[in-house]
């Protein structure tokens, strides 16, 4: 009879362990317990984020440049057999003289065109404003015109809270002033160690743990390495190739600014989805002001680089390394940019990147050590064993 008992009670729990409804509710279950744990104890975790908050920015800006210089260090130790530091010194050098080609050049330059393009903008959103004042003044946009005149004294509230609480940022104006100036001065140097010892960075990792789990986990770091190599490197190369079309584009059509627009619109491009739609707002706004013919032209323009963009430049730089669907990059950029501001927008992707292949690799490992995945067959004939005898 006990063993009547003992065999029936195993085959309960085999059974109870291995329905996969009641497994997925037990994952759930114990995640929201953790993230309900984890919201109890953040003061705990506090000084991490002082500290990433510190140190984060320096760090960022050495890991872009890094995934940029390494390939050519690596290249040039393995192919032709260059000391690592004497070619990291070379790029430096290189680095340095492009700054410096930069400031002495390019920085006057761009610098008249900003300043001439805010000195004529007021114009511009002038004619803007008289442009939707006499659209308002149509029939079919009455009920908007007539909502605007009733909360117009809400509207003028909300912007002189807006306009009144931006003096009292003086203080943060200078913080983020002086945490660039600190990004500047050390990112060299964690990019010139970065580049010196990052490709050790994945063994020394992995000696601390046990020697069954080293030769997953190294798979895994080398796996995000090569996601973030290669979003980095293709994002990167595709914005230089829009500013490029965008200021062919701008000066065969005479835009006033175009080089200006363009080197911003290249910027904007590093947003993935949104970018390209963000630079067109400043140069439509342009060529509105212009003549309906530019604001054609422009259109035309976008048209033509969203063209080329989507079916030569991006599967050509950036291919499908990620393999991210485009409905997941809008939520991943909404969300990102909700919880982190500008910074969640810029490295959203990347991050989402990360969680993506920790998260496969441990559904894997998952795979592996639970019998819910297993074939049928196989379960099957467990339970079988298990059952217990009716004799």
């Amino acid at each position: 009879m006990d063993k009547k008992d003992q065999s029936r009670r195993s085959w309960t729990w085999q059974w109870f362990w291995d329905n996969k409804f009641v497994s997925a509710l037990l994952v759930v279950l114990l995640v929201l317990i953790i993230i309900f744990m984890l919201q109890k104890v953040d003061f705990i975790f506090q000084p991490l984020f002082s500290l990433f908050s510190a140190v984060g920015a320096p760090i960022i800006v050495a890991g872009l440049f890094y995934y940029l210089m390494n390939p050519m260090v690596d290249w040039l130790e393995e192919r032709h057999h260059v000391n690592r530091v004497l070619t990291i010194t070379g790029q430096f050098i290189g680095l340095i003289l492009l700054i410096v080609l930069a400031v002495i050049a390019v920085i006057p330059w761009l610098q008249n065109q900003i300043y001439s393009l805010i000195q004529h903008w007021p114009e511009y959103w002038r004619g803007i404003s008289n442009w939707i004042d006499a659209l308002m003044k149509n029939n079919d946009f009455k009920m908007v015109n007539e909502w605007l005149k009733k909360n117009d004294k809400m509207i003028d509230q909300t912007l002189k809270s807006l306009t009144t609480g931006g003096t009292f940022h003086v203080s943060s104006v200078f913080g983020t002033m002086s945490s660039v100036v600190i990004t500047i001065v050390t990112f060299p140097l964690i990019l010139f160690y970065l580049l010196k010892d990052g490709h050790q960075l994945p063994d020394f990792i992995v000696k601390f743990l046990p020697k069954r789990m080293q030769g997953s986990m190294h798979e895994t770091i080398t796996e995000i390495n090569m996601q973030m190599s290669n979003y980095i490197r293709g994002q990167i190369s595709v914005a230089v190739a829009v500013a490029i079309m965008f200021v062919i584009g701008f000066t065969v059509v005479g835009l006033p600014y175009g080089w200006l627009l363009a080197i911003a619109a290249g910027f904007l491009n590093l947003i993935p989805f949104l970018g390209s739609f963000l630079a067109m707002i400043p140069a439509v706004i342009v060529a509105i002001f212009i003549s309906p013919m530019m604001l054609v032209k422009i259109l035309i323009v976008f048209s033509v680089e969203q063209f080329l963009e989507g079916k030569v430049v991006s599967p050509k730089l950036l291919g499908d390394s990620l393999k991210i669907h485009p409905v997941t990059v809008v939520v991943i950029l909404l969300s990102a940019g909700n919880m982190f501001g500008f910074l969640g927008v810029l490295f959203g992707i990347p991050g989402y990147a990360v969680l993506k292949v920790l998260i496969s690799k441990l559904y894997q490992w998952w795979q592996s050590a639970s019998s819910l995945y297993e074939d049928e067959d196989e379960s099957s004939k467990k339970a079988i064993q298990l059952k217990p005898n009716p004799k």
